[in-house]
This record gives C-alpha cells, structure tokens and sequence, in this order.
C-alpha cells in the first residue's frame, strides 16, 4: 500500500510518499507558488532531486503534477497506484481523531477555521478540491487533537461555565499529536519501557509540551487553539482575554485586526523585533541586542513553566525530549530550558549538548533524567492512520 502525506499551505504541496508494506520512504517533494503562472515541481528519490516549472493552477493539479512525476521516476508504476492521501490535519468542531473526508468533516473544520485561521482555510480549500476532481484516491483526516484524547478532564478543562465545554467545545484540546504520538513510541523504545514517563518538548516555528505516561497524553500546553500555551514563532501563546478591552480602546482597532496581530505578529517576533526565526533572534542578542534576548529568555520561561508543572503532573519523568526546528538544533536553547534543574535529576552534559547531531541522548552520567535530541516523524504517524483507516473502510 502507497500512502501520500501531505502538507499544505496557501500557495504550496508537500509531500512524503510511503510503501507502508516496510514502512519505508520513496520519496519526497511538492510544488510551490501555486496558483502562479509558473510554479516549481520537484520531487527527492534514491538521492537524486528533480525539478520541473509547470503551470498549476490549483491543489488538484499541483497533487496530478507530483503523481506524474513520481510515475515517470518510478517510484509509482502509475499514478493509480497511490491507495490514499493523508492530512495532518488541525482541528475541527465536534470531531477529532481520524476521519476520511467527506462534506461532514470539511464543515466541521470550517466550523473552525477562525480558532486555526492559518491552517484550517488552506486545507479546507485543497480537500474540497481533491475530492471532486481525485474522487479515486480516498482521503484521510488526521487531527493533531486526536492523541490528546486521553487527557483527564482535571487537565482539559477550562474554569468557564461547564456547559461551555459540553456544548460549544471550548477546553484545551492540545495539538502537534502526531508528533508527540511518534516521541512517545519512540522514546519507550529506547527506554525499553512502554510505562515511560516522557515530557516530549515539541519546540520550533510552533512550540508546545506533551506530559505523556504509558504512551499516552495526559497534557498538552496548548489549549483550545493552537495560538496558545508558549510563545510560537509569531503567535502570541498564553494570553489574557481581558487585555482585549484596552487593546480595542487604546489602538482603536477592530477585534479582528487585535486578533490578528495576535496571530501574525506576535511570539518571538513581536517581542524580538529581529525575525520569527529563532537563528536570527540568537544571532541578534550576541550581538547584544536587548530585545532579542528578552524574547529567548521568555520562550524559555514558558517552556520551564510547563517542564515544571508536568514534572508534578507525572510524578517526575524518565525522559525529557527536545525536537523541532529549534528543539533539535538550538544548542543555547537546550541549555537554558535544562539550567539548575539538578533536583529534579536533570542534568545536560554540555559537550554532548554542542556535538549532538540527529537522534542522540545529551545527559550528563548524573541525571537521573535522559535528556534525548530526537528528529520527529509526524508523517509516518499520519500513514499509520491512513493505512488503519483504510482497512476498516475494506
């Protein structure tokens, strides 16, 4: 079974193609600057890159390019070979889990494309669009809240009115679950241990924290939506409601335009001024500028607030680990979160910490605690699903 993840954004298809019999990658690629007159189509296979600039006028032919092109470099006999395509899909109303798409599912996300505005209207246009013109190819729903399912209601639960929650959703469903489910699986791996306790710290251009006991999740720092919980590359985190009244009164702008200030420049940027990249924001505050570090020093006091609360929540924890863009490749990061922490048996060995590369474990003969780089794998979870959703449809 060959299984198509994909990875939208407005303009752009990414993808991973599996062979889900050994659950091995064939190959990777996308188009991007859909919509253009000339849009960029490559594909990666056997360590060999190819491009093609083609016309796509949309996802259904942008997705059409792709399967042509991983025809003719054989990675699929036909385009008809590919038994379905896989979405890491956000939230939506009244569901979660994983869904093949139909009218119901598309409106259920629709129902919350203004709580994921930057992910749920690209997916919502692109699967529409698939549907009706691939209407061959099954399509499967993976919702990032599905593995935070678990989640005790004493951790889920807002204090709002109860029939909030019952009647219209409004709790900390939790996200990135792909990715917290693959550190879960493989961290009892490596610890040889299903019963692991495992505070997986999902770090990058969006950030939370996962409290995970016996492969599952027992908290998620981000809450309703995925704007919440630490400070993302530039969405705001954790944020006061009521603050809105005076940023209405003293801006005189609309609740929308406050909202997406909170959604588009905030984070790391709006604190930093010098990017949402966190390598420029590094650069910056070593060359001494003040409000580059002060946006470092506050994502790091978010992430410590949450490493602490999930130490409690968990009873300590077996393993710590850091993945994402920045979890996996900030050395200074890594070290800030992991600062005197001694008491609690976490203890970075600062060489191990400099040198890592890919999946390597950073703690000191002392810890108590592993301390684990690990690359994630949020695609191959995705195709898990696929290929399970699949054979219950059969």
């Amino acid at each position: 079974m060959k299984v198509l993840v994909a990875n939208l954004g407005s303009t752009s298809f990414k993808y991973r193609l599996f062979d889900m019999a050994n659950e091995r990658v064939l190959a990777r690629g996308g188009v991007e600057r859909i919509g253009s007159a000339e849009s960029r189509c490559f594909v990666e296979t056997l360590g060999q890159r190819h491009e093609a600039t083609l016309p796509a006028k949309d996802h259904a032919v942008a997705v059409r390019l792709c399967l042509e092109q991983l025809a003719e470099h054989g990675c699929l006999a036909s385009p008809d070979e590919l038994s379905a395509i896989g979405f890491k899909a956000v939230h939506a109303r009244g569901t979660t889990g994983v869904q093949r798409v139909d009218e119901r599912v598309l409106s259920a996300m629709e129902a919350y494309a203004d709580v994921a505005p930057a992910h749920n209207p690209p997916y919502i246009a692109a699967m529409r669009l698939l549907a009706k013109q691939l209407p061959h190819i099954p399509l499967v729903a993976a919702f990032e809240t599905g593995f935070h399912q678990t989640i005790a209601p004493a951790q889920r639960l807002y204090a709002v009115p109860l029939e909030w929650a019952e009647r219209y959703g409004i709790q900390r469903w939790g996200f990135h679950g792909a990715s917290h489910a693959y550190i879960a699986q493989r961290t009892a791996e490596l610890l040889k241990s299903p019963r692991a306790r495992i505070i997986s710290c999902h770090l990058g251009g969006s950030s939370s924290l996962c409290a995970i006991r016996d492969g599952q999740s027992q908290a998620n720092s981000l809450g309703m939506s995925p704007q919440s919980g630490l400070p993302h590359n530039n969405r705001v985190g954790d944020f006061d409601p009521f603050a809105l009244p005076v940023l209405l009164r003293e801006t005189g702008k609309s609740l929308e335009q406050v909202l997406d200030d909170l959604a588009e420049r905030s984070g790391l940027l709006g604190l930093s001024g010098a990017g949402n990249d966190l390598r420029d924001i590094e650069s910056a505050a070593a060359r001494g500028d003040a409000r580059a570090q002060l946006a470092m020093d506050v994502f790091t006091a978010g992430v410590r607030h949450y490493l602490g609360a999930y130490l409690v929540l968990l009873g300590g924890a077996d393993a710590v680990v850091f993945t994402g863009g920045i979890g996996e490749n900030s050395v200074a990061m890594r070290e800030a979160i992991c600062a005197n922490l001694e008491t609690f048996g976490i203890v970075l060995d600062p060489q191990a910490n400099r040198t890592a590369r890919g999946e390597a474990r950073i703690d000191a003969a002392s810890s108590r605690v592993q301390l684990w780089i690990m690359p994630t794998n949020e695609e191959l979870i995705v195709a898990r699903h696929v290929v399970a959703s699949c054979q219950l449809a059969d």
